[in-house]
């Protein structure tokens, strides 16, 4: 059995391509999650970050934490990804982590200049503990115990989870902590709904994944929807142009679908709901369970597990049915990459649009390994702009000496623009930040400490301001 990583980011900010990492915990666990290693690190706000103040607030991250511990955020990288490449042949685990982490992680790594495929590289896989906890709550209610909304639904919040479940969590929105007490919800679900565990790791491989949905006649999975987990019995149809799993949802009788025009059918696809049709993001941890899961579910009891058979043995065989929808689904893509290339992507928004060629990943190491001083100089090697361009801001960062003096102008220049912008940027602004902490003045008016962090978090936008608007 491989082991598991768990792993959990405070960041500055909720904007995966433009904010910042600030602290980083990880335990590596065998298969009985007993701790075999660890990371903890934490590090200053880099320059040219503007934080949001309510990220702050929760993550209990001080004005004097960002500006004065030890570590640098390239430094703390670095740090974390030697922890991490020891830890090969493992199943990366977080709360909340495949939309949230990770992708903090992805882009953090592809700006510094570091390969940003770990978790599914090296034998790693990829797994999320949300995601699993509302499934397993979903098919065994009883495995774990939930706070309840004020619409009726439960709440999978770490903070409010862990607490209710027994679990010490007294430093929740820290990354240690909240690693912790993750690792403590994955032994109760391990225990309490072990099917759900089982299946969850038959798929946090893309591939076998994959292949689970595509040869199983019909299966269960859950979709979150209002507020709450809602179960699905599928059968595959086509694989979509993005590398997703197209399947079809069999409460659906197939013999009106098979008889509609391709007009009407892209019209039934894309516009009518409840959709007959859903996307499976193999890529993102599905939880595949027998069919027989659903049919205890009314919508899917009342048919009957026979019935459900014999639709899926009609889509499975009606070929043509399925090249309809594939080209239905082609010709929409075409339609969208049309119109996201007439729309400006920074470098930072980039990490899917082209992947770095050989020649520029043999550049990457070299310019780790070499003094700061003859750092620049590799730089020119890369041939893609985008590198280049994240190597400079390195430098500026981290060593601005390493840089021309005209080369820094220049990017102060740039960063000085971009974070005192009064326009609606994609990127978190001074004005932007001083707007949030007069709306948050109003909402915590009756929180002295929280009035007291707003008004450290003010002071120091201010510093940033006074330093930005010289270079303007």
């Amino acid at each position: 059995m491989p082991n598991y990583v768990f792993y959990d980011f405070e960041t500055c900010s909720s904007n995966v391509s433009y904010g910042q990492i600030i602290e980083a915990g990880a335990v590596l666990v065998n298969d009985n999650f007993q701790e075999l290693d660890r990371y903890e690190g934490r590090c200053r706000l880099s320059p040219g970050i503007i934080p949001e103040a309510m990220a702050l607030i929760v993550n209990k991250s001080s004005v004097s934490m960002l500006k004065n511990t030890n570590l640098s955020h390239y430094q703390m990288i670095k740090q974390m990804m030697e922890k991490f490449n020891q830890w090969k042949n493992s199943v990366f685990f977080g709360y909340n982590s495949i939309d949230f982490d990770e992708e903090f992680l992805r882009r953090t790594l592809f700006k510094n200049l570091e390969y940003p495929y770990i978790t599914v590289t090296n034998g790693n896989e990829r797994g999320d503990l949300l995601g699993l906890a509302r499934a397993a709550h979903l098919y065994y209610p009883n495995c774990i115990k939930t706070p309840i909304s004020d619409k009726n639904n439960p709440v999978f919040k770490l903070a409010q989870l862990a607490p209710m479940n027994g679990i010490k969590h007294d430093k929740a929105h820290s990354a240690m902590a909240d690693v912790l007490a993750t690792i403590e919800i994955a032994k109760i679900l391990s225990k309490k709904a072990p099917n759900v565990w089982k299946a969850s790791l038959m798929t946090t491989n893309k591939d076998k994944c994959f292949q689970i949905i595509k040869e199983e006649k019909l299966f269960c999975t859950n979709f979150f929807y209002g507020g709450r987990a809602v179960p699905y019995i599928l059968t595959y149809l086509c694989q979509h142009p993005w590398n997703y799993a197209f399947c079809y949802d069999l409460r659906n009788d197939p013999s009106y679908y098979f008889n509609l025009s391709s007009e009407a059918l892209k019209k039934e696809i894309f516009d009518v709901k409840p959709k007959a049709m859903r996307l499976i993001k193999y890529k993102k941890h599905p939880i595949i369970m027998n069919a027989t899961y659903g049919t205890n579910f009314d919508v899917y009891k009342q048919l009957g597990l026979p019935k459900l058979k014999e639709r899926a043995k009609l889509i499975r065989e009606n070929k043509d049915f399925a090249n309809k929808v594939s080209s239905i689904l082609e010709e929409d893509i075409r339609e969208k990459q049309d119109l996201d290339s007439q729309l400006e992507v920074y470098a930072e928004e980039s990490i899917y649009k082209k992947f770095p060629s050989k020649e520029d990943s043999a550049v990457m190491p070299e310019f780790h390994k070499v003094d700061w001083k003859d750092k620049f100089s590799v730089l020119q090697k890369f041939k893609d702009e985008r590198f280049q361009y994240f190597g400079k801001k390195i430098l500026y960062e981290e060593n601005p000496d390493a840089l021309p003096k005209e080369e820094y102008e220049a990017i102060h220049k740039e960063v000085a623009a971009r974070v005192l912008s009064t326009n609606k940027e994609k990127w978190n602004t001074i004005p932007r930040t001083y707007s949030e902490i007069d709306t948050l003045r109003n909402k915590f008016k009756n929180d002295q400490e929280k009035l007291k962090t707003l008004e450290e978090i003010n002071s120091y936008i201010e510093e940033m301001e006074t330093i930005y608007q010289k270079a303007s």
